[in-house]
């Protein structure tokens, strides 16, 4: 039975989702399921918060060469991107509101690629 699943990494990670699934089940876990969700939640948006704030503190010398116009584009963006993703992290949105948090997300990510590019085309 080991080299059978050794041969199928997929069906070995179903079969262990399968078992947490039963086990939750059966002990009756829903309330320790919602918490430990909530808490990966708020774990992700620090982490992605965090890779922000790295990548920020690695090129704030060559940002700071930009004009203000650039600068104002890009932070605004940035900061736009950032407000957008905590409130759905907050309390998350129905229907087509949906819409709109891609819609805000693309937009100021074209506009961040658009000043990045137009400061790094050379020709």
């Amino acid at each position: 039975m080991g080299k059978f699943l050794a041969d199928r990494p997929t069906l070995r990670g179903f079969l262990i989702i399968a078992a947490v699934v039963l086990l939750v089940v059966v002990l009756n876990l829903y309330a320790a399921v919602l918490a430990i969700g909530m808490l990966l939640r708020i774990a992700f948006f620090l982490a992605v918060a965090f890779f922000i704030f790295l990548m920020w503190r690695e090129r704030r010398d060559e940002i700071s060469t930009w004009s203000t116009r650039e600068v104002v584009v890009f932070y605004g963006a940035a900061l736009s991107i950032v407000a957008v993703v905590g409130l759905y992290f907050w309390h998350g949105w129905p229907g087509y509101e949906e819409l709109g948090f891609v819609a805000v997300i693309a937009c100021s990510g074209f506009a961040m690629w658009r000043v990045w590019r137009d400061r790094h085309h050379f020709g």
